[in-house]
């Protein structure tokens, strides 16, 4: 996207680095997978040592624990530690076990992601080593968690604001709301993208009847949070021969994984594809007449930035997270509220403008060069070495082909 190699010029030594909070790498699980594989490749291949704690894979029966192992992926060592099933366990007992691990790894850093498991970052701070914390999103808001999880999750997310030595947020809004609530300072990084290269329909049309241009697609969690069942009810209300796609597993949602089910089931046009990976992916992104993401609540959606990288146009729900990376207000809709979800699906179906690749209305140019993942990997390891935005650097060597 622009930056080059100039990005791997770095005045810091070679560290290790413990990665804790993801479920497992690799896999699209969740954007938090996403970003600790992307990121963790990329400081591999800068010359830094990375360990990534998985969760064991499958569920465990009757809640009891599952057996650890270890391995390599893409230079990275995968040490895959013991949880328990169970929602209200998973995240405390996986986060603790993996912390105990790292104590003794001899770590120059351990980088927690997201919320609940940064409870335990309290740990390695007792005993001076350097802890980062990533806040993806604040996860105490989510519809999925009863009373004494989002006490846990909001624990969570004080511990980061008192103890971490740096704490990373994806979006400007929640960068004011450390600085109002806990009066913490935090640093702004970004997810990031990799360059697409669109696809033509080819498994989807075989699988699902696709044809480019002629659905609308929403790819997320099918969690209360991303605000499928309000797409569902406003796309049900158009009379078009569009088809709606909602491509994506449930976490933790099975109660609202059958409602969307039951609601879908009222309409032969609204396809649940269920997780989709690879080429299928791809395909569906590649050819989609415009891109859905109606949430509620976000930290930095990466399917958002996917979607913008296909430069497919995007409607989204107009909350600070969406509209800080889409840029185009236009194309929003107000929080939450059905009918004004349908009158911007109404519009944009009905767009029959082609842009330069000739597509019908959906063909959109976006500057994605702040989401560059070298460049974004280069921001971690400056922070990892205490090296922050403005400082002057007195040593300076290149790790990438050394």
């Amino acid at each position: 996207m622009g930056k080059g190699n100039a990005v791997h010029w770095m005045a810091i030594r070679r560290m290790k680095i413990a990665m804790i909070g993801h479920k497992r790498i690799p896999s699209r699980e969740g954007g938090i997978e996403i970003v600790v594989e992307e990121l963790s490749k990329r400081l591999v291949k800068s010359g830094h040592e990375v360990v990534a704690y998985n969760r064991k894979e499958g569920r465990a029966k009757n809640g009891k624990l599952m057996k650890s192992g270890r391995q390599y992926y893409e230079g990275i060592k995968v040490v895959t530690v013991p949880t328990v099933c169970r929602k209200s366990l998973d995240a405390f007992v996986y986060s603790f076990l993996a912390t105990m691990r790292a104590l003794f790894g001899r770590y120059d850093v351990i980088h927690y992601h997201a919320e609940g498991p940064s409870v335990m970052l309290f740990i390695p701070h007792l005993f001076k080593i350097k802890t980062m914390v990533t806040i993806h999103g604040l996860d105490w808001q989510r519809a999925k968690w009863g009373g004494l999880a989002r006490r846990y999750l909001l624990l969570g997310e004080k511990i980061a604001a008192k103890y971490a030595d740096e704490v990373i947020v994806l979006s400007s809004n929640l960068q004011d709301y450390f600085l109002k609530t806990y009066h913490r300072q935090t640093q702004y990084i970004p997810n990031g993208i990799n360059a697409a290269q669109p696809v033509e329909a080819d498994i989807i049309k075989k699988k699902f009847g696709l044809e480019k241009n002629s659905y609308l697609l929403f790819l997320a969690r099918i969690v209360p949070e991303k605000g499928l069942h309000y797409l569902i009810k406003a796309y049900q209300s158009i009379d078009t021969e569009i088809k709606l796609v909602a491509a994506g597993a449930s976490s933790y949602s099975d109660e609202y994984r059958k409602e969307i089910e039951a609601l879908a089931a009222k309409d032969a046009r609204i396809i649940l594809t269920g997780a989709v990976y690879g080429k299928e992916l791809e395909e569906l992104f590649s050819n989609c007449r415009a891109y859905i993401l109606p949430s509620d609540i976000e930290g930095m959606p990466l399917s958002l930035l996917e979607a913008m990288s296909y430069k497919r146009k995007c409607i989204v729900s107009d909350i600070p997270e969406n509209l800080e990376v889409t840029k185009h207000p236009e194309l929003s809709f107000r929080k939450g509220d059905i009918a004004s979800l349908r009158e911007v699906l109404e519009r944009n179906i009905t767009d029959t403008n082609c842009g330069e690749s000739g597509d019908a209305g959906e063909f959109m140019e976006y500057d994605l060069s702040e989401y560059d993942w070298d460049v974004i990997a280069d921001q971690h390891a400056r922070l990892y070495g205490g090296i922050k935005e403005g400082d002057k650097e007195e040593e300076v060597w290149r790790f990438q082909g050394q």
